[in-house]
């Protein structure tokens, strides 16, 4: 793209607006086709098309704004320390947040209003706030969002949220109207706002489950104790938030003959005042919340189940979207593939030395026959006496192998975690094609966020309790383990897609993968799994227990590693993957990926 170009020029101008906004010298902004973010001090929004069309300038603004001012207005370390650990609590809270940042930074400044506005629009043509029909399918973070936003700036939510808003509203006003009032009164502080959000939460009762008589007897007193002589104007703040994570994590197992009854109870009582959706605008949009919960042995009887399986798909990345549209993500990975040439080029060759090195040929001469012996007829021509000499390959122990890729494909993997993970998945299988072994790449995510059409289901069922796991399941194959790479390459591509990255329900999709592999013929399998967290669907999660989903992902690992032949080995990108699985390790940078892929596999061959 040339340096004068209109696009360019359009993204100097951004890039300078954000730095002026956010305050901070080195902040960054370039385009993208994935959903808008922010990563420390780099800011990602959607590319306009080429001739700039003013709706799309329009919405690069909103989003470069909006991360800019976050930049500025929050300190993450205080967000975070307020937090609730319950998802759509969590959700509220961030959402209320955003609400927060955006009035400051449209005070007084009318085009970054109007910028900002335009960014929440184009956020809600995909919230379901905009199709809700009953007061149940209204995600509280949105409607609470927007409340919020109205109380600060004195400006109506946008048109298509109206109706959302009207079935919910008085709900919420009746019985927390003044602490939405009371929230203007702490724009500028941060701190004392974060408390009055946390009062918000409890009076709309999406707490409460958090703060049980016997959990405040076993670990609260401390808490709040610490907090309170530190900071005492957050005492509801913080020591809630410390309650509702620290607790929970140190509780581990003790709860979770609780949870199926009262805590499921209190789910379902909050589910009906309202937030039967639970939120996931958070931070940075459509991002699911990552629990990080302590070990705990699995129950034997502990019963996991699907409400539904009738919405659930095994597809072909070919099939979710045309030939023209796979060419531009493979292009643009191919992209991504150039500034990592040089390294790409070293991990291949690396692993296949090693792969080669166990696969190298030996042979036994001399023998009566098998194959001349090329190397020794120079003494039958210097003495034709001697007998021709013949040699016999020695078998190889070198065991016939498939290796399968399972990609975490969750919306939390977004931006550069999943392009890593594309480009690796790449890498692997040029490279394991070149010595022989066969690769599958498989992805999984969910078709919806909230649920889906099973969640419509169930709720059109009357909402029987303990439904089990409430989303519509997406499994994707990119490569089959028999198609060669070069006509799979384009599918690899799809990974970069806007839209495919939802939530993630790892322990279905380990048996998924792991059922195709014991289906192979191969006499050594090998399962590599890359995520960066903790299974979450907050549909599942916000009528079941609170680890649902990650009890069920530790019995489908202890049975793989117990009594399968399948070698299991995962990889974490930011979040700590060793509580899970016994082969692991974890890394806190996505360039390391590939690295490690390399070292991981090269480690199974060498033990085996």
């Amino acid at each position: 793209m040339a340096a004068d170009s209109p696009i360019e020029q359009f993204r100097a101008v951004l890039g300078g607006t954000a730095r002026a906004l956010s305050g901070e010298a080195e902040a960054e902004l370039s385009f993208t086709a994935d959903p808008p973010r922010q990563d420390g001090r780099s800011i990602k929004v959607p590319m306009p098309p080429r001739g700039l069309p003013a709706e799309q300038v329009a919405e690069a603004r909103g989003f470069a704004d909006s991360f800019a001012l976050r930049m500025r207005h929050h300190d993450n370390a205080v967000h975070l320390r307020s937090s609730p650990a319950e998802p759509v609590a969590r959700a509220v809270f961030d959402a209320v947040e955003t609400a927060r940042i955006e009035a400051l930074g449209g005070r007084g400044y009318a085009g970054i209003a109007d910028n900002l506005d335009h960014a929440l629009a184009v956020r809600l043509r995909s919230d379901p706030i905009a199709r809700a029909r009953n007061r149940e399918e209204v995600p509280l973070s949105t409607a609470l969002g927007l409340m919020v936003r109205e109380r600060l700036t004195g400006r109506e939510a946008p048109a298509s949220a109206a109706m959302g808003l009207a079935l919910i509203r008085d709900w919420v006003e009746k019985k927390a109207g003044g602490d939405l009032d009371a929230l203007t009164l702490a724009v500028d502080d941060q701190r004392a706002y974060a408390a009055l959000a946390t009062k918000l939460l409890q009076e709309l009762e999406l707490i409460e489950g958090e703060v049980l008589p016997d959990e405040a007897d076993e670990g609260g007193e401390e808490d709040e104790g610490s907090d309170d002589q530190e900071q005492p104007g957050e005492e509801e703040g913080d020591s809630q938030s410390e309650q509702g994570e620290g607790d929970v994590e140190a509780r581990g197992e003790q709860r979770e003959s609780d949870e199926t009854e009262d805590g499921e109870q209190q789910q379902s009582e909050a589910t009906d005042d309202g937030d039967a959706e639970p939120g996931d605008e958070g931070e940075e949009g459509m991002v699911p919340n990552r629990p990080n919960r302590p070990h705990s042995d699995l129950p034997p009887q502990f019963d996991y189940r699907p409400y539904t399986t009738q919405f659930d798909e095994v597809i072909a990345a070919t099939d979710l979207c045309d030939a023209e549209e796979l060419d531009r993500l493979r292009s643009y990975l191919d992209q991504q593939l150039v500034h990592l040439q040089g390294a790409v080029t070293k991990l291949a060759n690396r692993l296949q030395r090693r792969l080669m090195a166990q696969q190298s040929r030996s042979w036994d001469f001399d023998q009566d026959e098998g194959m001349l012996d090329a190397a020794r007829l120079a003494r039958v021509v210097v003495n034709p006496t001697q007998s021709l000499s013949y040699k016999i390959e020695r078998d190889t122990e070198f065991k016939d192998t498939v290796v399968t890729l399972l990609i975490d494909n969750s919306g939390s993997m977004r931006g550069r975690p999943i392009s890593i993970a594309a480009i690796s998945a790449d890498i692997m299988a040029r490279t394991l094609e070149r010595v022989g072994v066969k690769t599958e790449v498989l992805g999984f995510t969910t078709r919806a966020w909230k649920g889906g059409q099973s969640r419509e289901k169930w709720l059109a069922e009357g909402r029987p309790a303990q439904p089990g796991r409430l989303n519509d399941v997406r499994h994707i194959v990119y490569k089959q383990a028999d198609e060669p790479w070069r006509r799979a390459k384009r599918s690899l591509g799809l990974m970069m897609r806007e839209g495919l990255l939802k939530e993630n329900i790892d322990g279905e999709a380990l048996l998924w993968a792991h059922s195709r592999l014991i289906a192979r013929p191969e006499d050594r399998k090998i399962l590599m799994v890359i995520s960066d967290g903790a299974p979450v669907d907050d549909s599942t999660l916000s009528v079941n227990s609170g680890s649902y989903l990650e009890r069920h992902l530790r019995q489908v690992i202890g049975w793989i590693e117990a009594r399968s032949p399948v070698s299991l080995v995962a990889i974490g990108i930011g979040h700590d993957v060793t509580r899970y699985y016994g082969r692991a390790v974890t890394i806190m940078d996505a360039e390391q990926l590939a690295g490690t892929m390399v070292e991981q596999l090269a480690s199974l061959f060498d033990t085996e």
